[in-house]
């Protein structure tokens, strides 16, 4: 980060001192403000990095309350910031209640600027070395499956036909419902494959009329109909040598669907309104929210078309399928939606763990995402609440179970939530469990689970 980029946000009520503080740190950019209200408002504008803080401000300039609620506010909704807190002589006490609440750092009065300058230039390297960090670890941590939780049965499942699917060319259809992450598995499909470095290019045929489809895909010649002032290349040449998502297939008008067929067969394609055919070297994944026998018998979609797209065929699980899964991905929402709004924000409260786990959630893991991102603008303590999501608790669901196959599903289902709730920590597993911990390692090793994927250091299962 080049030096004029350095955002300062400088906190002072004496005009004198204020316009020094300016004229010291011209080289950056800065911004200025007077007591709380204007530095908070400057704070959301400007986002900068380094805030430059007087402990006393109006209305009570003489005292520290001010500009103590000042530096909480500031670091509450911006937890990254460095804030340096400039005191009085000898005001060794308050300097370090501002330390104990975050404040990177202090300075007492009378100013030298050569020395503030010299703490401030720091705070700025400080700062980026940090910021370089968490880039750092999370390139580190990113794997072609990140975000995808795979805490239940049903989802490591997916996950392994994922990576095994994933290294060949052959044509992948994903059922699921709506909001089960049905992209986010074409992605992965397309990072895990050898055409990684092409272009994954998704069009939704659901999003598109019907006579505007065949163009946005296979592109058309100029002057080929009212208003084609140019040749335009379609999404299928686009993701030549890369993978094309089709999203909800389903609704893909019959008239384009022999079309599709023909180019899913040849490999080649013919621009609307030309007649020179083109190959293309591409990978087909699609998916829809349809049942396919359901369309096919109703004439709304080929059948010839669907076994072409279904050479292998993924279900993904409605998420009020995957118990085991919830807390880890909701904590994971939490996380990246906390760090997109500057909100240090711990966890879940425990009704808010409740209803999460008794809400059927109709909207899948987008419903999910949706309350979650809500929460963290809404929420006022340091813990997300039943409230803050609107669920109300409800009551466990209780399952029938007999046979033995049902009994140990049931029992490595019991391992993965206790794990969820402790973060991995095998004392407290085993505690909620109501076993000792030779027993659960056993269990471990009996069903190949490991606890180190629910530690709060990790963001997924894989």
């Amino acid at each position: 980060m080049s030096e004029p980029s350095r955002k300062l946000l400088i906190v002072e009520d004496d005009p004198g001192l204020l316009s020094q503080l300016k004229w010291c740190f011209e080289d950056y950019d800065v911004c200025t403000a007077v007591d709380r209200e204007s530095a908070i408002t400057e704070l959301r504008r400007h986002e900068p990095t380094v805030v430059l803080q007087d402990l006393g401000l109006p209305p009570h300039p003489e005292g520290v309350e001010e500009g103590l609620a000042t530096l909480t506010e500031t670091l509450r909704l911006a937890p990254y910031t460095k804030v340096i807190v400039v005191t009085g002589n000898g005001d060794q006490e308050n300097a370090l209640s501002a330390i104990g609440l975050g404040a990177y750092d202090f300075y007492e009065k009378p100013v030298d600027t050569d020395t503030l300058k010299l703490l401030v230039d720091r705070a700025f390297n400080i700062y980026e070395l940090e910021a370089e960090n968490r880039r750092l670890q999370y390139q580190v941590n990113e794997s072609p499956l990140d975000g995808i939780v795979a805490a239940s049965e049903a989802m490591l499942s997916v996950c392994k036909m994922i990576e095994k699917v994933a290294p060949t060319d052959v044509t992948t259809l994903l059922l699921g419902e709506s909001g089960t992450g049905k992209e986010l598995l074409a992605r992965a499909l397309h990072r895990l494959s050898p055409r990684a470095q092409g272009n994954f290019v998704a069009i939704n045929c659901a999003a598109i009329p019907e006579n505007l489809l065949e163009s946005e895909l296979f592109g058309h010649e100029k002057g080929s109909f009212t208003g084609a002032h140019k040749q335009t290349i379609g999404k299928v040449e686009v993701a030549n040598g890369g993978t094309l998502f089709l999203d909800e297939i389903g609704d893909m008008p019959m008239s384009l669907q022999a079309k599709l067929l023909r180019f899913l067969q040849e490999r080649v394609i013919e621009r609307v309104g030309g007649r020179q055919e083109i190959a293309v070297d591409v990978r087909v994944v699609c998916a829809t929210n349809q049942k396919p026998e359901h369309i096919i018998a109703e004439n709304l979609f080929r059948e010839d078309l669907y076994y072409r797209i279904a050479e292998i065929t993924i279900n993904i699980p409605p998420f009020r399928d995957r118990e085991e899964g919830r807390l880890i991905l909701a904590r994971t929402l939490l996380q990246k939606y906390c760090e997109k709004q500057k909100r240090a924000l711990s966890g879940f409260s425990d009704d808010a763990i409740s209803a999460i786990e008794a809400y059927s959630w109709p909207g899948n893991v987008r419903e999910l995402e949706n309350k979650i991102k809500g929460a963290v603008i809404m929420a006022d303590g340091k813990l997300v609440t039943a409230q803050d999501l609107g669920l109300s608790p409800g009551e466990d669901n209780v399952e029938t179970l007999n046979l033995r196959e049902v009994r140990q599903r049931a029992e490595s289902k019991a391992i993965r939530v206790a794990l969820t709730r402790s973060y991995g920590n095998i004392s407290k597993a085993a505690e909620l469990l109501g076993i000792t911990r030779p027993t659960l390692y056993d269990l471990l090793n009996k069903y190949d689970l490991s606890a180190e994927g629910y530690s709060k250091k990790a963001t997924s299962e894989i």
